[in-house]
C-alpha cells in the first residue's frame, strides 16, 4: 500500500521547506519487496503490522529529539530489542547531530513533512517530542499516512487539535498513546487499582495542588530581537504558531510554556499527570463548568497562583457530581486535617480524594496513603506491577495488545485540562462546557480559544473540523 504524501495538497498549507541532510540506510521498502518474491507478505504498513505479527521490528520515526520528553522517546526506542530508529527529526541541527551520531543508519530530517514523504513506506510508528504547539499538525500528519503515534501530553495545543486528533486516530486503525509516563508506574497504577476496588468508597470532591509556576512576565514579549542562532530553523519552530521574531531566553530551551502561543502555563504542563490517576480510577470524562478563582491571565502569558474549579459529570464511581480544583503555588487543603492523623503532612504536590469511606492523598509521584478518621487506613497503596509506557506502546503496535492512554482516552483528559487553561483568561465566570458542540454555551468569547486561528498557509488539516462523538 503506497502511504506516500500528496505533495501539492499538503505542503501548500505549509511555510517552505529547508534542504534536509540524510544519512545512508537500509531500504526497508527493499527488503520487503525481497521478502514478498519468497513469498512472505508485505507488512509495510501499519494497519498489516499490528496485530499480524509480533516478531515483526518496529521501524520508528522521532519527531523532536532533545529534552526530557524528546530524548526519552529515542531513548525508549534504544531499550526495546524489537525497535529500531529509522528517522530522526529535529529543527535544531545541534540536537539533531547528537542524536544522529548515536543512530548512525537513521536518515535526519529538519522537517517532519519532508520526513514522512520521503520516508512513508519505510515507517510504521512516530513519536512527538515537541512543544505543545505541534503536537497536533505532526500527529494528524502522521495519522493520515497510517502511523502509529506516541505524543507526549498534553495531546495537543487546543481542544479542536485534540478532537481531530482523536477522530483521526479512530478513522485510521492506528494505535495511539499520549506520554504520561507515570501513569504505568506502579504508584499510580496501585492507587487507580484501589480506588476502582472501591478503598474510599464513592468520591464526592477532589483537590490538585503542584509546587511549579510557568507563570510569563506580564509585559509581555520584548522590543528587541536577536539573531537566530545558525544551527536553529525557527521558522520550522514557530510551525502553525504566530510569526514572531526570536529573542535570546524568551522561549527557549523550555520557557515556551509560559506563552498562550506554544504552550498552556502550568495547568497545561503539568494537568495531564495530576488528573490522570483520578480520570482512570473514577472513570469520569465529561466537563460540565470550569470556572477560574485565580489571578487573570496575561495577554500573552499566564499569571502566576492560577485556581481553577471544575464540575464533572458523575459517574458510579462518584457521589453525583464531582468537584474538583486545581491550585498552583498553593498550600494543601485544610479540609484535609479532618481526615488526617496529627502531625502528619501532605506532599508538595499531589491530590486529595475525599470519599465516602475516607480520603486517599496521592503524591506527584509516590504511593498513595489512605486516611480515615484522623487515623490511618493504608501507609502504601501499592500492589500493582509497573512497566515502561513507550514499550507498552511498541508492543501493541506489534501485537493485540492494548494502550492504556490511548488517545480515545487522552483526548478527554487534554480536553479538561485545556477548558481549565481557557478558564484562566476568564477570572470568576463559571463557564459552562457543552462538549458535543464543542463550545461554551454562556460564552462566545471563551469559545473562540477552543481553537486557533491559524495565520494563511499554515492551517492544520481540515480533520480538525470533525468532532468526536
Amino acid at each position: 500500500m503506497n502511504t506516500r504524501m500528496k505533495n501539492d495538497q499538503f505542503y501548500a498549507r505549509q511555510p517552505s521547506l529547508p534542504a534536509e541532510h540524510h544519512r545512508h540506510a537500509c531500504s526497508r521498502r527493499q527488503f520487503l519487496r525481497a521478502s514478498s518474491a519468497i513469498g512472505i507478505a508485505s507488512l509495510s504498513t501499519p494497519a498489516l503490522l499490528h496485530g499480524q505479527n509480533p516478531n515483526e521490528t518496529l521501524n520508528v520515526a522521532c519527531v523532536g529529539v532533545g529534552g526530557m520528553a524528546g530524548g526519552a522517546g529515542v531513548r525508549h526506542a534504544d531499550t526495546n530489542p524489537n525497535v529500531q530508529v529509522v528517522a530522526l527529526c529535529d529543527v535544531d541541527a545541534k540536537i539533531l547531530g547528537g542524536q544522529a551520531a548515536k543512530h548512525p543508519r537513521a536518515k535526519t530530517f529538519s522537517d517532519y513533512r519532508r520526513m514522512l514523504d520521503v520516508m512513508g513506506n519505510d515507517i510504521d510508528a512516530v513519536t512527538i517530542g515537541t512543544p505543545d504547539h505541534m503536537h497536533g499538525p505532526i500527529a494528524l500528519a502522521a495519522m493520515d499516512v497510517g502511523k502509529h503515534v506516541y505524543c507526549e501530553k498534553p495531546l495537543a495545543h487546543n481542544i479542536a487539535e485534540v478532537r481531530g486528533m482523536t477522530r483521526a486516530a479512530e478513522r485510521k486503525g492506528v494505535v495511539t498513546q499520549m506520554g504520561t509516563q507515570i501513569h504505568s508506574y506502579a504508584q499510580y497504577r496501585s492507587a487507580v487499582a484501589a480506588l476502582r476496588d472501591g478503598a474510599i468508597g464513592k468520591v464526592s470532591e477532589a483537590h490538585l495542588w503542584i509546587n511549579a509556576s510557568w507563570a510569563g512576565p506580564p509585559e509581555g514579549r520584548p522590543r528587541k530581537t536577536d539573531p537566530v542562532p545558525a544551527h536553529l530553523n525557527w521558522d520550522l519552530w514557530l510551525g502553525v504558531a504566530p510569526r514572531r521574531p526570536f529573542v535570546n531566553g524568551l522561549y527557549l530551551p523550555y520557557q515556551w510554556r509560559r506563552w498562550k502561543d506554544f504552550g498552556g502555563g502550568t495547568l497545561g504542563d503539568m494537568g495531564c499527570h495530576l488528573l490522570d490517576p483520578i480520570f482512570s480510577g473514577l472513570d469520569i470524562e465529561t466537563v460540565n463548568s470550569v470556572r477560574s478563582t485565580g489571578p487573570q491571565n496575561f495577554e500573552e502569558t499566564f499569571a502566576p497562583r492560577g485556581r481553577v474549579e471544575y464540575e464533572f459529570a458523575g459517574s458510579e464511581r462518584t457521589m453525583g457530581a464531582l468537584k474538583l480544583t486545581w491550585a498552583e503555588r498553593s498550600a494543601p487543603i485544610e479540609v484535609a486535617r479532618q481526615h488526617l492523623p496529627a502531625g502528619v503532612g501532605l506532599p508538595k504536590q499531589g491530590s486529595i480524594l475525599i470519599g465516602e469511606k475516607g480520603m486517599m492523598v496521592i503524591p506527584h509521584f509516590d504511593f498513595a496513603r489512605i486516611y480515615r478518621d484522623g487515623e490511618i487506613v493504608s501507609g502504601k497503596v501499592d500492589g500493582q506491577p509497573g512497566e515502561v509506557h513507550a514499550h507498552q506502546w511498541h508492543n501493541a503496535c506489534r501485537s493485540e495488545v492494548k494502550t492504556s492512554t490511548p488517545f480515545s482516552y487522552a483526548g478527554p483528559l487534554t480536553e479538561a485540562v485545556l477548558l481549565g487553561v481557557i478558564a484562566g483568561s476568564f477570572q470568576g465566570e463559571t463557564l459552562t462546557w457543552d462538549s458535543d458542540a464543542m463550545r461554551f454555551t454562556n460564552s462566545d468569547d471563551a469559545t473562540v480559544l477552543v481553537k486557533r486561528t491559524y495565520e494563511p498557509g499554515r492551517e492544520v488539516d481540515s480533520q480538525l473540523k470533525s468532532k468526536r462523538s
